[in-house]
């Protein structure tokens, strides 16, 4: 006997096995195979942003000078990529050529496939200077600024969004606070705030902790650390200092003294701020001084 059912619930029935009645057992039909679970899509390999081939030069009263020097380079999306080398090796500049503020003369740029000419929203630039903030607009007034401008959002979600960000870099106390009362750090913290709140497709960052004092900084470190623990937002990040760059990437790129080539590019992803003062973290500073600073060294990638 089957339970009372409707049609359409048959196909799910478990079926009570029948009491023989003097004749054949009829044996049960073989249960149909469960379906495999769809496999997670695979992740997209392509690269979010693609440098290829890209020589910047700027002009001097005097003479052209060349930047950098058919760069190639792949930033993939969720990448913590560093651009590390010593002064005038062009890393600022091929950030902001990335960010569509320069034109390159030779190569392309281009940012999910699509060619990179001219700054947008997609791509925010946080820089060293702490006088990036208008004086005049608060802390919250700077930080929804941008989302007001670009239309993104109406007043009310844009001031909602910038206390999100507020809080996330700590400042909830000093959002309506102006740019003058606060110090470097808390400066720099707004305008990484800003920067987020525009949910960028890649933030990019300029040197942005050089000019703080080693505690501040230190601390701004593991702040950046842990936004990008809980948002994994693609990050470019220009930097001068070898140890600044394995604390911050998961990837570094080491561009030669000017004009700026690609010397050679190395994974970091198992260093942390807990890694410095360790033996591991102090042979990988010294490799990494040592294929910087040696003459004659071809371009190749050590992944």
């Amino acid at each position: 006997m089957i339970c009372a059912a409707t049609l359409s619930d048959l196909s799910v029935l478990e079926l009570a096995e029948p009491r023989p009645r003097g004749g054949t057992r009829r044996e049960a039909a073989p249960a149909r195979p469960s379906p495999e679970p769809a496999p997670p899509p695979a992740p997209d390999p392509s690269p979010l942003l693609q440098i290829r081939g890209v020589t910047l030069e700027y002009r001097t009263p005097q003479r052209v000078v060349r930047a950098t020097h058919r760069i190639d380079l792949d930033i993939h999306s969720g990448d913590r990529f560093v651009l590390l080398g010593p002064s005038g090796c062009g890393k600022s500049t091929l950030l902001k050529a990335a960010a569509g503020f320069i034109t390159p003369v030779e190569g392309a740029i281009t940012l999910a496939g699509a060619p990179v000419h001219a700054p947008g929203p997609d791509r925010i630039v946080v820089f060293q200077e702490f006088d990036q903030l208008p004086p005049w607009k608060t802390v919250v007034q700077n930080v929804a600024f941008p989302l007001r401008a670009a239309k993104a959002l109406g007043r009310r979600e844009a001031q909602e969004r910038a206390r999100h960000y507020i809080d996330k870099v700590g400042l909830t106390p000093f959002a309506d606070s102006y740019p003058h009362q606060l110090s470097g750090g808390m400066k720099q913290r707004v305008a990484i705030a800003r920067a987020l709140a525009m949910q960028p497709r890649v933030l990019m960052m300029d040197e942005p902790f050089a000019a703080l004092d080693a505690l501040t900084r230190r601390r701004m470190q593991e702040e950046l650390l842990a936004l990008w623990d809980e948002a994994r937002f693609t990050l470019l990040f220009v930097t001068h200092s070898i140890e600044e760059a394995l604390v911050v990437g998961n990837r570094v790129a080491l561009l030669s003294p000017h004009p700026g080539r690609v010397r050679a590019e190395f994974n970091s992803h198992a260093f942390d701020i807990s890694s410095i003062g360790s033996e591991a973290f102090q042979g990988a500073v010294q490799r990494l001084h040592a294929r910087l600073f040696e003459t004659g060294a071809p371009a190749e990638a050590n992944r």
